[in-house]
């Protein structure tokens, strides 16, 4: 699988606390979602940005890193451009654009173990509650995020090799062995996890 989706660096947003970080962004995801007004949204997504490229990223791999939801994001804003209107469009883009942005950067500065386990620490009085169990939410939250960058190398990887065999390029084509390959994936990580007893009390 891939390394850590976290760089080293000194950055300011790698020197925030992961709870302060994980507050911010959800502070942000309100705010962005309480206006459509121009003026605001696009210097928010140009700070978003920038936040981005302070984290250590270059910007060929920053992009790299979110280029399949901003396609979703332009597809979104696509979709509200041509059924409601122009303005609505461009306020959904830079809304949900800045959103994906500041996340990027959030997850760049930030471990995976670092995540769980704020998760946990957050989710403890839920489970004392009986509403959840804390150690299972963290684990899976933590295996999206290491996971689903991992689905869209493997499906690089398999149109590369379609491309190398002459083979056209199509989604559905792709789809089949994606699943398949992923489904082993799980399933090898799903061993894993028995086999270490993470779930055992």
């Amino acid at each position: 699988m891939l390394n850590g989706l976290d760089i080293e660096g000194d950055s300011l947003l790698h020197r925030l606390p992961v709870r302060l970080k994980l507050a911010l962004l959800f502070a942000a995801a309100i705010l962005l979602f309480l206006t459509s007004d121009l003026r605001f949204l696009l210097p928010a997504l140009s700070l978003a940005l920038v936040l981005l490229l302070s984290t250590g990223l270059g910007p060929r791999e920053a992009f790299r890193r979110v280029r399949f939801v901003l396609f979703t994001v332009l597809l979104v804003a696509l979709a509200n451009f041509l059924f409601v209107s122009a303005a609505e469009g461009a306020a959904v883009f830079c809304r949900l654009a800045a959103l994906v942005l500041l996340a990027a950067a959030v997850t760049a500065t930030t471990g995976i173990s670092a995540f769980m386990d704020e998760i946990t620490r957050l989710l403890l009085p839920f489970e004392r509650l009986g509403l959840v169990r804390a150690a299972d939410v963290s684990l899976a939250v933590g295996l999206v995020i290491r996971f689903v960058p991992e689905i869209l190398a493997r499906y690089g990887e398999i149109a590369a090799a379609h491309k190398a065999r002459g083979l056209p390029v199509r989604p559905l084509t792709l789809l089949i062995p994606l699943i398949i390959l992923t489904l082993k994936d799980a399933d090898t990580i799903a061993m894993a996890i028995d086999a270490r007893g993470f779930r055992r009390h």
